[in-house]
C-alpha cells in the first residue's frame, strides 16, 4: 500500500474549487500530499491545513506569480493537476444555432481555457520547477470522452480536449527525452459526470429529468449512470504515486464502459 502514499509530497490543484477538482483534491489530500489550491475563486469547502490561491489560468503572469508564492510556502511541487476547463452554451450547436453560426470569440474562448488554460501554460510555468526535483513529478491533465469519440453539439470542447490529449503524449516524451525520465505526464478522461458545465445539456432547467441528450448517455454507458466526482479519485492517486512510476504519456478513460461500448 505504500506505493500509493503520497506523504511527503506537495500537490497543486488548479481548478481545485471546482466540482470534479474539489473531489480530487480531497483523494490526494486523503493520501497524505500536501495541497495548494490555486483557482480563479476561493473553495467553498476549505480543506484542513490546505493552501489557497487566486490565479487566471489564462494569464501567463498570474500562474507565474502563484507558482512563486507556492514555491515559498511549500518549498517544491510534486504534483500538479490541471482541472481548469469548462465549455459555453454559445460554443455549442443547438436547435437555434447552428455550427455556422456559432460565435468565433466563444469557439476561442473553450479552446483556448482548456488547451491553454487547462494545459500548455501550466506545463510551462510549474513544469520548470518540477524537473528539478530529485524524485521527480508528475503533471496530470484533464482530458475528456470527447477526445476519443467527437460528440455532437459540443464541436469547441472536443477540439480542445481532443488537443489536451494529444500534448499531453507529446509533453511526455519531451520531459523524458530531454533527460528528466523521472517527470512524468499523464491525464484522466472523465465520461460523464454532472456539472455546472455541463447540467444544461444534460438535464431539463425547469425539472431536472434527463435530456434526450443525457438518456442516450446512460443508455451506452455500461454500468448505467453518470459518474460521482469521487469516482476519479483512485485513477489520479495512482497517477501521482509510485505506483505509476513507469507510467507516461497516457490518458485514461474513467468512464463507466462508454468509450468500451459500441451501442450493439
Amino acid at each position: 500500500m505504500n506505493l500509493f502514499s503520497l506523504e511527503g509530497k506537495n500537490a497543486v490543484i488548479l481548478g481545485g474549487a471546482g466540482i470534479l477538482g474539489a473531489s480530487i483534491t480531497s483523494g490526494l489530500k486523503e493520501y497524505g500530499a500536501k495541497i495548494a489550491i490555486a483557482d480563479a475563486r476561493p473553495p467553498k469547502n476549505q480543506l484542513e491545513g490546505s493552501k489557497s490561491y487566486i490565479v487566471d489560468a489564462m494569464s501567463k503572469d498570474s500562474l507565474v506569480q502563484v507558482c512563486e508564492s507556492i514555491m515559498q510556502d511549500f518549498g517544491k511541487i510534486d504534483i500538479l493537476v490541471n482541472a481548469v476547463g469548462g465549455n459555453k452554451p454559445d460554443a455549442t450547436c443547438s436547435d437555434e444555432i447552428s455550427f455556422f453560426d456559432l460565435s468565433e470569440k466563444s469557439l476561442q474562448d473553450v479552446v483556448n481555457l482548456n488547451l491553454f488554460g487547462g494545459a500548455i501554460l501550466p506545463a510551462q510555468v510549474f513544469g520548470r520547477y518540477m524537473m528539478n526535483n530529485p524524485g521527480g513529478g508528475s503533471i496530470i491533465n484533464v482530458s475528456s470522452m470527447c477526445a476519443f469519440r467527437p460528440l455532437t453539439r459540443v464541436v469547441g470542447y472536443s477540439a480542445a480536449k481532443a488537443a489536451v490529449s494529444n500534448f499531453t503524449q507529446w509533453l511526455a516524451v519531451h520531459v523524458a527525452q530531454a533527460g528528466h525520465t523521472d517527470l512524468r505526464v499523464n491525464a484522466i478522461a472523465p465520461g460523464f459526470f454532472l456539472t455546472d458545465q455541463n447540467r444544461f445539456l444534460l438535464t431539463e432547467k425547469d425539472t431536472g429529468e434527463l435530456t434526450k441528450r443525457g438518456t442516450a448517455i446512460i443508455d451506452h454507458t455500461p454500468m448505467g449512470r453518470f459518474g460521482d466526482p469521487d469516482d476519479l479519485i483512485g485513477t489520479v492517486v495512482w497517477l501521482a504515486s509510485d505506483a505509476s512510476r513507469f507510467v507516461t504519456g497516457l490518458v485514461v478513460p474513467i468512464d463507466g464502459g462508454f468509450s468500451a461500448f459500441s451501442g450493439v
